[in-house]
């Protein structure tokens, strides 16, 4: 190990204690993270920025999987499709990559506004995407599972992509069903987007998922772990009677678990700031909170149903202050690093860290 890896992996932990957080002090983050650590081998957040960096080049295209549609009142909720447009943000400008945001119809309309939010130009076909640079593309995808193949093998044709990123996306477990996170069935709500996930796979796209829970797509990677620790995630345990628990049947390559999925994005779009360092790449407090106010005037709830400044129960303010610590992590250690080089050498000789 030198100096500059001590570093990344430092850098990697603090963005990671970050994103687990537990502001509600339900636990379930502390639950899920070691598993994914487990997993991946390394701070999970910095592990992902870095295989998302070797994944994509100028002009590639990029699969960003989301929308989560909700009980009662049948609406996409705020986690996951404003990370998207984050992360849609950040591929667009670190590498030049052409982001391609696939939800369900109720995401549409956030899409759209968001997509002014975040200062990219909005396409809904793959020729205007391709031609047209500072630009995201948009598909609605399908609920009906007899459709859901033919439309993933149309748009893989179209849109052949080089990395695929599902955020808060809902993950089917074995026996096709989709649950909420209290194990009740969202099958008929919920966009067939797992098979254009595994279609992805199957071709040897890099792949990578963000959840909080274990019901999102790409989750399966730690199937063992979530069934024996979360509730609902076992076989039988789920509260439709299907048997198969709420747990996600897709495995994703690269795996993030967050207290809220949008920290996960926001943790990734850190850790890419540093490894380019560009500490523009994180977006500003202004921007979090105009993209919060837009999503919950498009109709997407919060985890409770209300249509508020909140994600997963938890304040616009919090999150904008949560974004700041992130950023002052990047920036604090990219200003340092030099400085401190020979104390970082002086640590790694006496072989704590591996």
């Amino acid at each position: 190990m030198n100096a500059k890896e001590l570093a990344e992996r430092n850098v990697g932990e603090n963005l990671d204690q970050l994103m687990n957080l537990d502001p509600r002090g339900y636990g379930v983050c502390r639950v899920l993270y070691p598993g994914a650590r487990s997993y991946m081998g390394e701070p999970i957040a910095m592990k992902c920025a870095k295989d998302l960096k070797a994944a994509l080049n100028e002009d590639d295209i990029v699969y960003i999987i989301t929308g989560f549609v909700l009980l009662p009142h049948m609406h996409a909720e705020m986690d996951g499709i404003i990370g998207a447009m984050l992360l849609a943000r950040l591929v667009a400008r670190a590498y030049g990559a052409k982001p391609v945001i696939i939800c369900p119809d109720e995401c549409s309309l956030a899409v759209e506004k968001l997509s002014n939010t975040v200062g990219l130009h909005l396409y809904d076909t793959a020729e205007e995407l391709k031609k047209y640079p500072v630009s995201v593309g948009r598909v609605i995808f399908t609920k009906d599972n007899a459709q859901a193949k033919q439309q993933a093998e149309n748009i893989l044709a179209a849109l052949p992509p080089k990395a695929v990123i599902a955020i808060e996306a809902p993950g089917a477990n074995s026996r096709g069903v989709y649950h909420n996170a209290k194990g009740k069935d969202l099958t008929a709500l919920e966009a067939k987007t797992d098979i254009l996930f595994r279609k992805c796979q199957d071709k040897g796209i890099f792949n990578m998922a963000i959840g909080d829970l274990g019901n999102e797509l790409g989750m399966g990677s730690i199937t063992e772990h979530l069934t024996r620790y979360v509730p609902y995630m076992g076989e039988n345990s789920c509260t439709c009677g299907c048997g198969g628990g709420s747990a996600s049947a897709v495995a994703a390559k690269d795996i993030i678990t967050a207290t809220i999925s949008h920290w996960g994005a926001e943790a990734v779009i850190a850790a890419t700031a540093w490894l380019l360092e560009q500490p523009e790449l994180i977006h500003s407090r202004e921007l979090e909170e105009d993209a919060i106010k837009t999503a919950s005037a498009c109709g997407m709830v919060d985890m409770y149903g209300w249509l508020d400044y909140c994600i997963d129960g938890v304040e616009k303010d919090f999150h904008v202050t949560l974004l700041e610590m992130m950023r002052l992590c990047v920036i604090s250690n990219l200003k340092q690093f030099a400085k401190n080089e020979e104390w970082f050498d002086k640590v790694i000789e006496k072989h704590f860290f591996a």
